[in-house]
């Protein structure tokens, strides 16, 4: 027997819209997340020229450790124009972001009961959180740590480092945005757990496996091959792989709960 939804309430009232309202609500919801992208994209373009400092402050100290002439260039006329343009750009999606997610919510919540919407709330939440969280580790250890390996490794001879700044800045943006993809590690342990795809039991059980494919994932995606940098690499990972294990224990067990108070009911 499929489950039976429980009646809505006034409280609840999803599932009230036509389909045509539907569509005016997301042509509405669509308009309002691109004004909130133009919006953020301009005040990225006011602060992208400072933020520049920011970004290229990692590099700057390795430079700085390995005793070298403590600048970024750019090798072309319009580089540093490009750099400006490209970074505004993507602070002003960084920066609505938190509008456009919001935008999403105010679409779906009508159709979703109310446990349902604190579920989808929670995902929402917890997604943005890991990504910082993943995005701020790549910036404070991660490139700390693989920039001065690679200019130390450069130092040693008489080729001499010349840091293009744009080129630098693909380097970063892959790397934080990796980390923060990374991140999400739990989230998709909960999706995957969610539909009984995975189990804490599973997780534990092939561990050995997962951390076979943690050693190649950052042996792959490290820029750099000492040994230092890939276990700094591989120590959230696997921290984040035993947040799945705890997330999935969780899921189960909720689930489990769920069927046992359907079956006394019944």
């Amino acid at each position: 027997m499929t489950e039976e939804r429980p009646p809505r309430t006034v409280e609840d009232p999803g599932g009230s819209m036509s389909f045509f309202d539907h569509l005016v609500e997301l042509r509405k919801r669509l308009i309002n997340s691109l004004i909130g992208i133009g919006i953020g994209m301009i005040a990225g373009l006011t602060i992208s020229k400072p933020f520049i400092n920011f970004i290229t402050r990692p590099m700057i100290d390795a430079l700085k450790y390995n005793h070298l002439d403590p600048h970024v260039y750019y090798t072309h006329p319009a580089g540093y124009v490009s750099l400006y343009i490209n970074l505004g750009l993507y602070l002003g999606i960084a920066l609505a972001m938190p509008w456009v997610l919001y935008q999403v919510w105010l679409f779906v919540a009508p159709g979703l009961y109310k446990h349902e919407r604190k579920a989808v709330a929670s995902f929402i939440v917890s997604s943005m959180f890991l990504f910082l969280c993943g995005v701020a580790f790549g910036y404070l250890v991660m490139l700390p740590q693989v920039l001065k390996f690679v200019i130390e490794f450069a130092n040693t001879g008489p080729i001499k480092p010349w840091i293009d700044i744009n080129e630098y800045f693909s380097l970063i943006l892959a790397v934080l945005l990796g980390l923060g993809v990374i991140f999400e590690l739990p989230v998709v342990v909960f999706i995957l757990s969610l539909f009984g795809i995975v189990t804490p039991k599973f997780m534990l059980k092939n561990f050995r496996y997962a951390m076979l494919i943690i050693t190649v994932v950052a042996a792959v995606v490290t820029p750099t091959p000492d040994a230092t940098t890939m276990l700094i690499f591989m120590a959230p990972m696997v921290l984040l792989y035993f947040l799945g294990v705890l997330v999935s224990y969780m899921v189960v067990r909720k689930k489990r709960a769920r069927q046992l108070a359907e079956g006394q009911a019944s």
